[in-house]
């Protein structure tokens, strides 16, 4: 093997497993809850992403857009010449307001629509508010997600069931039946699995159970919608580091989070971002019902 590899293309070293030891966070939706009162703040590429024109002039609605991966494929498709909308929990402003700075600090439009997406009416409302401004939508990244940490089923309440599959499965649903009419050919939905549709972990019984139904979904809604000329995929992640992780799990699971994988880390949300790029491109024309893992090698066989 050759000693002259640059350094920084070591997917080992590119990034280095964030310092977790006693990150707590509220729970989501908290204002407390927000990427500046994280002591390792993860990397959304603010400084290392560069566009080329992918998105140019494309109108892209991204749910859970305020921070982590949201944050991330905002910056990425506003680079790559979209204009973009945020949608996030009225909680999380802070973290919605820095989005919005980085959109526009990349020469694009921005519209921010706070709301809890496990509403029916909060998700016309952000299709309307879309349509009333830009007239169309050309890109929905569908990644807005709740997961709560229980160590036995017997701890997960109806209450807290319900916000998991409202959030994950009915939010996705509903956005995708209210965007579509608004979709010209050659648009594209992206929702946002996880690794945890296969291997899913226990203490996170209903959180996997969604993202495997998102997969599911995604692959039924793909055919439907082919003839139209509409791709809809998935991203599945593997341990990302956003703030829902300190914000989710035990003290004790974020302090070893991400260190399973095979890289031996988490994984950054601006190493998600290409995907998304990749896959509302037409660079990926003839791919629809797929599922494109980002897990730092950990398999999704789905």
């Amino acid at each position: 093997m050759s000693d002259q590899t640059p350094e920084t293309t070591d997917p080992h070293e590119l990034h280095d497993q964030p310092d977790t030891e006693g990150e707590q966070l509220p729970g989501p939706g908290a204002k407390e809850s927000v990427t500046p009162n994280m002591e390792d703040e993860p990397d959304h590429g603010e400084e290392s992403y560069q566009g080329t024109g992918k998105l140019k002039d494309r109108v892209a609605v991204i749910t859970g857009g305020d921070s982590g991966i949201g944050r991330a494929v905002a910056v990425a498709y506003a680079r790559e010449g979209a204009d973009v909308v945020l949608s996030y929990l009225e909680g999380e402003e802070d973290d919605g307001r820095r989005t919005a700075e980085l959109v526009e600090q990349a020469g694009r439009k921005v519209l921010t629509v706070p709301g809890d997406l496990t509403s029916e009416d909060a998700c016309q409302e952000l299709i309307d508010r879309t349509v009333a401004e830009f007239g169309r939508i050309d890109v929905l990244v569908n990644n807005a997600a709740y997961q709560m940490s229980q160590p036995d089923i017997a701890d997960i309440t109806t209450e807290q069931f319900d916000r998991v599959m409202k959030t994950n499965l009915y939010a996705m649903f509903w956005l995708c039946k209210k965007a579509l009419p608004h979709m010209p050919r050659g648009s594209s939905i992206i929702n946002t699995s996880s690794v945890q549709a296969s291997s899913p972990s226990p203490n996170l019984l209903d959180y996997a159970t969604t993202k495997a139904g998102i997969v599911n979904f995604t692959r039924g809604l793909a055919q439907m919608v082919a003839e139209d000329g509409i791709r809809v995929n998935s991203v599945a992640p593997g341990p990302i580091w956003t703030p829902l992780i300190p914000a989710t799990m035990p003290e004790e699971k974020v302090e070893s989070f991400g260190e399973q994988t095979p890289m031996g880390r988490a994984g950054q949300p601006a190493e998600l971002a290409p995907a998304y790029v990749f896959l509302a491109s037409a660079e990926a024309s003839y791919i629809t019902a797929e599922v494109l893992a980002v897990t730092g090698g950990q398999p999704v066989n789905i």
